[in-house]
């Protein structure tokens, strides 16, 4: 019976690495979309004041989507840390 709690601790540690790496993937993601964003939408609307408004949307919308993984991934994390927790002390 001792062995399953030793077992169970490295495979939360890695599903907790695993998880802080789709994090960081997801906001490399998020910055290369907005660059490309960036990228097409320059020529189309060359007054800067306006490209800024546009732009700056776009970031807004960027952050509160890696926001909102980030918050799922939590999420995730937490109701399996509680599975083990649970696991562990049937």
């Amino acid at each position: 019976m001792t062995e399953t709690p030793k077992k169970a601790e490295p495979r939360w540690a890695e599903l907790s690495d695993d998880v802080l790496e789709s994090v960081e993937t997801g906001r490399k993601q998020a910055i290369e979309a907005v660059r490309k964003f960036v990228d097409q939408i320059s020529p189309v609307l060359p007054e800067q004041s306006r490209r800024k408004k546009v732009v700056d949307a776009a970031l807004d919308l960027a952050e509160e989507l890696v926001i909102a993984r980030i918050e799922f991934f939590r999420s995730v994390v937490r109701s399996a840390g509680q599975a083990v927790s649970k696991a562990h002390s049937d």
